[in-house]
């Protein structure tokens, strides 16, 4: 089983290394320091404005759902988190089209007297304005988690020396709260430097649209690691944050006797502007982008024959990639007690965009083409890249729900196997998994949707002529058919919504101390 442990660890930290070996080699590299140092900053200003955003818009909803009851909160408690199965580049489409120029909303603005502008959606703000509605889900569901677990006493003490709600808010809850908050805050901003198709379309010149642009245009793998590193360096700075947010949530409150939190009624114009807020920030960030996608390629025919084949695509990688991830998790998973830092090794590609997995994978495929010419016909190396991609970005996120499910496995039940003769798999195999087979689960569906959405590492390392609806959606929006990528972006979101869905009323049902209620 450590051999197993280590060879998964050795699938994440290879691109990895292969970055940095192409970057610190003898390519020549196309790329002006003043261009770097563009979008380095670029980068950040994004990730600053889509940090502010998220943490926003993520613990104002927590702290409304889980601590105030008005109407329709337990519809919400579940649907806020739905933006996720939505990827950012079909909400820049959605908005691009709604708020261009030329298009029906700003046409109608112009009509308006007293009304002659409209927002730029092709900027910086605008970019961080989609990618903010569509990474918030992850501060709204690590807070969310952290609220339900906190104790209510801590709230009471507050309470009880004359602090009002809000009061009791800013003193004590969210002091309580900031380990989970900067852990989702740091997950957002991962995806934020990560993402690919919705930057590009904006226009926004990034570190990774800078890492595809050098290896599609200059064909400069050189300049591509070295636009990489920084990204790189980033991600790990990142993932550092997270970790070290989630040993701070143990803390003097969750170790005293736990009791529910019990929520405070909103009652009249407060149940109202609660129900407003949250009611319009899923609005914002899944119904109108989509329903605006939906209207539009009701307007065209679609390519029915081209659009079947990249969905079969991306439910077979999307699968495929699941399967071997979870199955590599799996093994670090049960060796993770013994070999931890083997674990947190492996952790580190979930950090990582997946253009800079593709860029690190690009050198030593270019070796097994050269030498080995017959691995590329049929689906050959490149579906195997691919995946190998998905499976090292995406292993830290199988971890952690495998981790969970095998926390639920007493020493006592694994030595009962052993003295019945189980090897050390035997008995992984007939006691351990079996009781975590819903954790593995849920890894499969969480792995599933981060690939079937996945752009950059497809777009760098697909075979030819195999297109996924990512892939699609991203050729069709470059040629401004707009109505067209509709078609391909609802299908994705077609795909991972049941996943989502599932997946969120899991954790909204798990979590122990959720005050459930009818409103």
């Amino acid at each position: 089983m450590g051999l197993l442990a280590w060879l998964a660890a050795a699938v994440a930290l290879a691109p990895l290394v292969g970055v940095v070996a192409t970057a610190f080699g003898d390519g020549r590299a196309d790329i002006a320091a003043p261009d770097l140092i563009r979008y380095a900053l670029t980068s950040a200003a994004l990730a600053l404005m889509v940090a502010i955003g998220t943490a926003v818009l993520g613990s104002v909803s927590a702290w409304l759902v889980v601590m105030h009851r008005f109407p329709g909160r337990s519809v919400f408690a579940w649907a806020l988190a739905l933006p996720l199965a939505a990827p950012a580049f079909a909400l820049a489409y959605a908005y691009a089209d709604l708020f261009d120029v030329a298009g029906d909303l700003r046409t109608w603005m112009r009509a308006v007297p007293g009304i002659a502008w409209g927002p730029h959606i092709r900027s910086l703000p605008g970019a961080a304005f989609v990618l903010s509605l569509a990474f918030y889900p992850y501060v709204y569901l690590t807070l969310r988690a952290a609220l339900v677990s906190q104790s209510a006493q801590a709230i009471e003490a507050a309470r009880s020396l004359g602090c009002t709600p809000i009061q009791a808010l800013f003193r004590v809850g969210l002091p309580l709260l900031r380990p989970a908050l900067a852990a989702g805050v740091a997950l957002a901003v991962m995806e934020t430097l990560a993402d690919f198709g919705a930057v590009q379309f904006l226009s926004v010149q990034t570190l990774t649209t800078g890492v595809v642009r050098s290896w599609f245009v200059y064909g400069s793998l050189a300049s591509a690691a070295r636009l990489a590193l920084p990204l790189l360096a980033a991600a790990a700075i990142l993932l550092w944050i997270e970790r070290l947010s989630r040993r701070g949530r143990t803390d003097e409150a969750a170790r005293a006797r736990w009791r529910p939190i019990a929520p405070t009624r909103l009652t009249g114009g407060r149940g109202v502007l609660a129900f407003v807020f949250c009611f319009g920030l899923l609005t914002l960030g899944l119904l109108l982008p989509v329903g605006w996608l939906a209207v539009n390629a009701l307007d065209v025919s679609p390519e029915w024959s081209r659009l079947a084949r990249a969905a079969s695509h991306s439910l077979g990688l999307g699968l495929a990639g699941a399967c071997v991830t979870v199955v590599l998790a799996t093994c670090l998973a049960l060796s993770a007690e013994r070999m931890p830092i083997v674990a947190r090794i492996s952790s580190l590609g979930y950090a990582t965009p997946g253009a800079v997995m593709a860029i690190g994978l690009l050198a030593p495929a270019s070796l097994v083409w050269q030498n080995m010419p017959g691995a590329v016909s049929g689906l050959g190396v490149g579906l195997v890249l691919l995946i190998y991609a998905y499976a090292a970005r995406l292993m830290a996120a199988a971890l952690e729900p495998v981790e969970a499910g095998l926390t639920r496995v007493t020493p006592s039940m694994v030595a009962a196997a052993r003295t019945l003769g189980r090897s050390e798999v035997g008995a992984a195999l007939s006691v351990r998994l079996p009781i975590a087979s819903g954790a593995l689960l849920t890894a499969i569906l969480v792995v599933f949707i981060d690939v079937v959405k996945e752009l950059p590492a497809t777009l760098i390392l697909r075979p030819f002529n195999v297109d996924t609806l990512a892939v699609i959606a991203d050729n069709y929006a470059r040629d401004e058919r707009l109505a067209y990528a509709g078609w391909p972006s609802l299908m994705i979101i077609a795909l991972t919504l049941p996943a989502v869905i599932w997946l969120t009323r899991k954790i909204t049902a798990s979590r122990p101390g959720d005050p459930h209620g009818h409103d």
